[in-house]
């Protein structure tokens, strides 16, 4: 099996639906002998260019253990979910556990907040 990194940009609009969609990929993966080293949940940041006339998504990322078999039909999931604007999927060498510099970030900014 290979190591996979997944992120989602999702429409502003679906944010309430996004814990349902992602047990829901979660739950494509597992069943088949599939594993999830890390899913993270970026929240809403503003898009770089606008996608449909949409300034603002939200960000899902995952990294996941998994077949080619299972890569596609999650892939085959994300193309027709019209929620997902725009998926990457990265192959990886090995299983990255450590949090992403967007959640270090967003932490260091709490903290900035606190103080």
């Amino acid at each position: 099996m290979r190591h996979y990194e997944i992120t989602l940009i999702v429409h502003p609009d679906q944010s309430a639906q996004v814990g349902t969609m992602m047990e829901k990929y979660k739950e494509i993966i597992t069943t088949d002998g599939g594993k999830i080293h890390r899913e993270e949940d970026w929240g809403r940041k503003h898009l770089a260019y606008p996608i449909k006339k949409i300034y603002k998504a939200h960000y899902l990322m995952m990294n996941i253990e998994c077949d080619q078999e299972m890569l596609d039909k999650l892939n085959y999931n994300f193309r027709f979910n019209d929620a997902i604007l725009r998926n990457l999927i990265i192959s990886k060498n090995k299983a990255i556990t450590t949090p992403s510099i967007m959640i270090v970030n967003k932490d260091k900014d709490k903290e900035k907040g606190k103080s």
